[in-house]
């Protein structure tokens, strides 16, 4: 199961992602609005795993209790 630690780890670089996105949007910096939105798209995805991974760690649970 996902700790607290890495769920933080990975909303903290969707934030950061989208804080770049938008810096890039309002400085008409097409790479660093790339970039940000890479980073949102890797936060959520990881944040997506983290959900699956605790999903899985309760199924497991409720069988073995």
């Amino acid at each position: 199961m996902a700790d607290f630690i890495d769920k933080a780890k990975h909303k903290a670089e969707e934030l950061m992602g989208n804080a770049k996105e938008t810096a890039g949007e309002k400085t008409d910096n097409d790479d660093l609005a790339a970039e940000g939105a890479k980073d949102q798209a890797s936060g959520k995805t990881k944040q997506v795993g983290d959900d699956i991974s605790d999903t899985a760690g309760d199924i497991k649970d409720k069988f073995t209790n």
